[in-house]
């Protein structure tokens, strides 16, 4: 019996990479609330998970539906974020947006660490004839 592991965890690895790059951008959007004319910046999830960044990369997949993050696919993911309102100095930061965003991210993240655990676990059971 071959294992593969592409398979057996999904599409859950390649969306730890992407909260995991979402959680520095927020993080950076943070860090610059008082720069004057930053830009801040997010990551279209629905781009990604619909292919169209994967149409702009042409990224290599081995499994029909994979979407095979690379580093050229996170940076093509990335988009600068539409303020509701912008700042006197031309600042794009909302502080209460990008909080909002990254305790998201963080529950996604988790969630999704958390299912990979239990797949991995149900994977090693297996193997020992649990």
């Amino acid at each position: 019996m071959s294992l593969n592991l592409d398979k057996a965890l999904g599409i859950h690895q390649d969306a730890l990479l992407l909260f995991e790059r979402r959680t520095q951008l927020l993080a950076e959007n943070i860090a610059n609330a008082d720069t004057p004319n930053y830009k801040s910046r997010d990551i279209d999830f629905n781009k990604v998970f619909n292919g169209e960044v994967s149409k702009q990369v042409s990224l290599q997949a081995n499994q029909p539906g994979h979407i095979a993050m690379t580093q050229s696919a996170l940076d093509a993911s990335i988009e600068y974020r539409v303020p509701d309102q912008s700042a006197a100095d031309g600042s794009t930061v909302d502080m209460e947006q990008e909080q909002a965003a990254f305790a998201d991210n963080t529950v996604r993240y988790q969630t999704t660490l958390t299912v990979l655990s239990r797949r991995l676990g149900g994977i090693v059971s297996a193997f020992r004839g649990e």
